[in-house]
């Protein structure tokens, strides 16, 4: 039994998810089901990121608190996720007191080893607030375009900006134009780091997508510089040293902590030693996250890592998805051009979000999401392949039968093929290659299909009846083999069919056998077809 650690990103407390955010984060459950039904001992965590300033300056906008907001999308996320069979072993947050502890915890080590130091800086500050500004609490005008832009980015044009370059800066607040003043902040030494990011880049090559790889020598070839630990914000986990009780710890570092925080807490409620789990040396870990979260689970991830305990596992596989763009644009919530999460399962069966996401998912380019596209790929697949495959065999079998499966001997090259399927499915879920996985399991299900037209058990009925039998039998076999098959994939879909056929409701990955004097209890359509949508 291996230990396995998965990671999906933690999305941000401040709008609704997408199908930008499910193209990134499906991969990890699909993952996380197969190595549990390998009977391996999986912790699969996530959580939602709470903190940082474009909470707290929407709260202030709205005359709401920072909590409010983030517990919002909070519970919203772990709705959507519920709703999508998402199987976390924890969903946590960044607000809880574990993670907070924790936190802290890992930064008085941190700072212990070395790799935290203080500095000061010029920053900028609003007179008539008395407070320091973040970037995104201060508004000016564009460089380059000369539109509105924050200290972050430009609104017009959509320029990455740093607070230095933006013209005629006021306090978002009240407009007052700011000044510079020196502010003591802590450092974390992430240019110590360079040399060993490296060679873990160049040690995780086939590991790691090749997304992660380039964007990650991107980086590298910049040269890694520190980056502040902390930040002037009044929400956020406050910081464990002396001297700033008017700063938080800046989100980047804190909510990547979470998937040691959250892992931990896992293992606690397991009565696992996470110290020895975390550096098991046969430990695997997966991260599945979108490719602008790149740097963080490549770099500053690895590196926090190492700053910690050199002994704990370092990232094994990077599942770094590309861009979702929607009906040939990239997608835009002020051109109102994305689809939320939300507005998807009310509008589809959260099997086939789940097979469309995983089956046509971003893993090495960008995709084009369109609604009717969905819409062929569900009838073309769920109901043309693998619906057909359970109906056409279990309506048969209830019409003549009244649901009797005969017993039969199963195919010896069916046999065989089940093995092979199982093996090359379950080598490529391994490998992060989630498309090509259930591509493979599908071709099984087509095989299936194949199988039934060439035995043409509509005749062997009548002209051969132990042969009908040992084809219906065969073709049993093949059902209860899709459903584990599939089952990391699509699992409602899955436990459908074993209740069709009576089977023990658990997912395993090998091949089983049916036993004998099997009863269909009902053939439902497991999916309805489709129509296309007026866009």
């Amino acid at each position: 039994m291996k230990n396995i650690l998965i990671g999906g990103a933690w999305p941000y407390a401040n709008n609704s998810l997408h199908v930008g955010h499910l193209a990134a984060l499906l991969p990890g459950d699909a993952i996380a089901r197969y190595y549990r039904q390998h009977g391996d001992n999986v912790i699969y965590v996530s959580g939602t990121d709470s903190h940082g300033t474009p909470i707290t300056v929407r709260a202030k906008k709205e005359g709401v608190t920072p909590e409010s907001i983030a517990t919002h999308y909070h519970n919203e996320f772990v709705k959507n996720f519920n709703e999508l069979d998402f199987s976390y072993d924890l969903y946590t947050s960044t607000m809880t007191p574990y993670h907070e502890k924790h936190v802290q915890d890992y930064l008085k080590i941190i700072k212990d080893n070395g790799y935290i130091y203080e500095k000061d800086e010029m920053q900028d500050y609003c007179p008539n607030c008395q407070t320091f500004l973040s970037d995104r609490e201060i508004i000016g005008t564009c460089p380059h375009c000369g539109g509105v832009a924050k200290g972050d980015q430009c609104d017009n044009c959509l320029t990455t900006l740093n607070a230095d370059e933006v013209l005629d800066k006021r306090c978002s607040i009240c407009s007052s134009p700011t000044i510079k003043k020196p502010n003591r902040h802590l450092y974390f030494a992430l240019s110590k780091f360079q040399d060993k990011i490296k060679a873990l880049n160049e040690k995780r090559i086939g590991q790691w997508r090749a997304n992660a790889t380039s964007e990650t020598n991107k980086f590298l070839d910049m040269g890694l510089i520190d980056r502040a630990v902390t930040r002037q914000l009044s929400w956020g986990i406050p910081v464990p040293f002396d001297g700033y009780d008017d700063k938080k710890v800046y989100v980047w570092i804190e909510a990547v902590m979470g998937y040691l925080t959250a892992a931990q807490k896992v293992a606690e409620t397991r009565n696992i030693d996470f110290n020895e789990f975390i550096k098991d040396g046969n430990v695997i870990s997966y991260y599945a996250h979108g490719k602008d979260n790149i740097p963080f689970h490549t770099v500053i991830f690895p590196a926090l890592i190492m700053s910690i305990d050199k002994g704990y596992n370092l990232p094994d596989y990077i599942i770094s998805c590309e861009y979702v763009n929607m009906n040939n644009e990239k997608m835009s919530k002020s051109k109102g051009n994305l689809i939320s999460i939300n507005e998807l399962v009310s509008l589809f069966p959260k099997d086939s979000i789940r097979y469309y996401m995983l089956a046509n998912g971003p893993e090495t380019k960008d995709i084009n999401f369109s609604l009717n596209d969905f819409i062929q790929v569900h009838n073309k697949f769920l109901v043309g392949v693998l619906g057909n495959f359970i109906n056409r065999n279990l309506s048969y079998i209830n019409k003549k039968f009244e649901g009797n499966i005969p017993n039969g001997t199963v195919d010896e090259k069916i046999k065989e093929l089940t093995v092979d399927t199982f093996e090359k499915v379950g080598k490529l879920i391994e490998e992060g290659k989630l498309r090509a996985a259930i591509e493979t399991a599908m071709s099984f299900v087509s095989a299936g299909n194949k199988y039934y037209d060439e035995q043409k058990p509509w005749i062997q009925v009548i002209e051969n009846i132990e042969g009908f039998n040992n084809t219906t039998y065969t073709c049993v076999y093949m059902m209860a083999n899709i459903a584990n098959l599939l089952a990391p994939f699509i699992p409602s879909t899955c436990t459908k069919i074993q209740e069709k056929l009576a089977l023990k409701k658990e997912f395993v990955w090998h091949p089983i056998d049916i036993g004998k004097d099997i009863k269909v209890q009902n053939n439902d359509l497991l999916f309805e077809r489709l129509q296309p949508i007026n866009q």
